[in-house]
């Protein structure tokens, strides 16, 4: 199977070029898989993905983990099809699973105000699971107003747009194998970051 991963790609209108590569991305998640594991290696953690935006990502990952863990997903939305987040939290899905007593590994595709994290920390805290760990493939350290918990960031990226990867716009874009940003803008690669 051939992965979609252009250069440079036309989406709702607008011209996006490669920022972070399909190898690149790949690299991280097999880091933090391993981190993982050494972490929860005599546990039994569960993973609840944080959708639509992290289902690649937490597929991808789930992959790196050696150990036995679970996973169930949980719908938030704070943008609709803008590009900027409207500063409400919606709960669209709740999570199935029990998580009190349970370690519990939050995933994330992209934290950028915090609002929408902070939301779910607050709300999984209540449950009373044994320990919360929060993972983010990206960070936009610039675009943070809220103080929040992020336990692993596989990339810091600066305050652009990206879709691709899980992420979209306007739902469209998250087929793409690779992280990519609006054409025009800056040349700088995303960091990668270790725990922070």
């Amino acid at each position: 199977m051939e992965l979609y991963h252009p250069e440079t790609v036309h989406v709702n209108g607008q011209e996006f070029r490669v920022y972070l590569t399909h190898e690149e991305i790949q690299q991280r998640i097999r880091q933090i898989g391993n981190e993982l594991s050494k972490t929860f290696h005599d546990k039994k953690p569960i993973f609840i993905g944080i959708l639509n935006g992290s289902y690649i990502f937490l597929a991808d990952l789930m992959r790196y983990v050696s150990i036995p863990c679970e996973v169930d997903f949980l719908k938030l939305s704070s943008y609709g099809d803008e590009k900027v987040s409207s500063g409400e939290v919606q709960e669209l899905k709740d999570i199935d699973a029990e998580v009190k007593g349970r370690h519990v590994i939050l995933v994330e595709d992209i934290i950028d105000t915090g609002l929408s994290m902070n939301y779910l920390i607050d709300k999984l805290k209540r449950m009373g699971p044994a320990s919360l760990t929060v993972v983010t493939l990206l960070h936009k350290a610039e675009a943070t107003v809220h103080d929040v918990q992020i336990d692993h960031v596989a990339f810091r990226v600066p305050n652009l747009f990206v879709i691709g990867y899980g992420l979209d716009y306007a739902q469209e874009g998250r087929n793409l194998a690779q992280i990519y940003i609006p054409a025009g803008a800056p040349d700088e690669n995303g960091d990668a970051a270790d725990e922070i």
